[in-house]
């Protein structure tokens, strides 16, 4: 991160040289906080909720299957016959497994959804950060997350949203 620090200090001051007369002007913007200020962002909030819940649901009642069958084989274990528990076992096994898998689909399915729901709005703001940056003379526009210090009238966040039709009490 140190070497990244510096690499990107001193590709700002080489910028800063060849711009010379046509002047340096650099901005900064956060992405998230603009999300958080779009209508959008709640709409696709409550639709990953939803996603994540129902899919929530139908592991947590797997698992309470899995349990059930559990510990209905640990009472019955000792009277059932070596071939009866054997394929018991089996079943229990494959059982948990399937939670596994499920589990992971799960969790690969909210990823793709949030990432659904998420790129085309991420493309919006990508859009109107760089005509607000155009607009407004900013030949660099950096996310703050790599920023180490800047001004607070360098942060083109509230243009951004402004251009967005998006007013932000301050």
């Amino acid at each position: 991160m140190k070497a990244y620090t510096i690499l990107l200090t001193v590709a700002l001051a080489c910028s800063a040289l060849t711009a010379g007369a046509q002047g340096l002007k650099i901005g900064y913007t956060n992405a998230e906080y603009i999300l958080s200020q779009l209508p959008e962002a709640k709409q696709i909030e409550s639709e990953l909720k939803t996603h994540q819940d129902q899919l929530g649901a139908q592991l947590q009642s797997k698992q309470e299957e899995l349990q059930r069958k559990l510990e209905y084989f640990q009472k019955t274990a000792d009277t059932m016959t070596e071939v009866v528990r054997n394929d018991a076992q089996r079943e229990l096994q494959t059982m948990q497994t399937n939670i596994q898998k499920f589990a992971a689909e799960a969790d690969k399915s909210i990823k793709n959804k949030q990432l659904q729901l998420l790129s085309p709005v991420y493309e919006k703001i990508e859009t109107n950060i760089k005509t607000v940056a155009e607009e407004n003379g900013f030949s660099h526009v950096f996310t703050n997350s790599v920023l180490l210090y800047t001004s607070d009238e360098n942060d083109i966040s509230d243009l951004v949203l402004a251009k967005m039709g998006v007013s932000v009490d301050q």
